[in-house]
Order: structure tokens, then C-alpha cells, then sequence
């Protein structure tokens, strides 16, 4: 088994507090309303805490698709998110698991930056494939951006 570690940030105007009150505490209707492609984001095990596993349900190439994440920690005080792929479409047949550990900070002029730390263990010998790993990174990309234009475009969501 290899492990092999990403970061990653992203930047954002709107405030940290307020993007991670989307993120995390309202991201299961929020999320479906901002990302076009989600259709649903569900709990299917746990109360919302650590250890709770959500399905997140998507179109994608016309195909309805889901993907389970286990939410691994929560910390709110200092606008941290940490979870793990688990199942579906999101974990390849070489990866044992993948894990995202996020943060969120100030950034400039009232802005965030979302910072994230991507660990992928894989399977036997298998080597992360450098194309799914850009794909991942260009669709996490597009995922912040759209919190993003939905709450600049929802001014009154606190």
C-alpha cells in the first residue's frame, strides 16, 4: 500500500465563517441548490457528527452516480472539515481510501482561503493515476467555486 499526500488552495470573496456555514453546517441543502450536477446530499448513517456517512447523488455523463463520504471530523472553532471517500463512483477499484482534510482561513479583503489536504492509500502497488488525480482537483475546484457564486448571488444567506 502507498500513500501519497496533495495540497491544495482556493481562494474565495466570500468570508470564512459564512462559506463554511454553507460547507458544512447547511451543506446538505445548500450544496444541491449551488452545484448543479448534485442531486441530493443525504445522511444514510450517523447523527451528523464524526462518523456519519452522507450520499451525495450526481448526474454525470447522463448517468445518475453517488458517492459516500464519512465525515472524520468537525471543527468548528477553527473552520476545519475532515472526511473520507468510502464508496461509490469516488473510490477506484485501486484506492483503499481517500481522505480530505480542509480549513478554512481569512483571506484578503474579508475573502477565505480554503486550504486542503488530499491522502490517497492505495491499494497493493498501485500508483495514483495522474489524470483522475487532475480531474479530482478540477471538479473540487469547480465545487468551491459554485458555494462560492451561489452565496455571492444569495446575499442574505447567513
Amino acid at each position: 500500500m502507498g500513500v501519497f499526500t496533495f495540497q491544495d488552495e482556493s481562494t474565495s470573496t466570500v468570508a470564512p465563517a459564512k462559506l463554511y456555514k454553507a460547507l458544512v453546517t447547511d451543506a446538505d441543502i445548500i450544496i444541491p441548490k449551488a452545484v448543479e450536477t448534485i442531486q441530493s446530499v443525504e445522511i444514510v448513517e450517523g447523527n451528523g457528527g464524526p462518523g456519519t456517512i452522507k450520499k451525495l447523488t450526481f448526474i454525470e455523463g447522463g448517468e445518475c452516480k453517488y458517492v459516500l463520504h464519512k465525515i472524520e471530523a468537525i471543527d468548528e472553532a477553527n473552520l476545519g472539515y475532515n472526511y473520507s471517500i468510502v464508496g461509490g463512483v469516488g473510490l477506484p477499484d485501486t484506492i483503499e481510501k481517500i481522505s480530505f482534510e480542509t480549513k478554512l482561513v481569512e483571506g484578503a479583503n474579508g475573502g477565505s482561503i480554503g486550504k486542503v489536504t488530499i491522502k490517497i492509500e492505495t491499494k497493493g502497488d498501485a500508483q495514483p493515476n495522474e489524470e483522475e488525480g487532475k480531474a479530482a482537483k478540477a471538479r473540487g475546484d469547480a465545487f468551491f467555486k459554485a458555494i462560492e457564486s451561489y452565496l455571492s448571488a444569495h446575499p442574505d444567506y447567513n
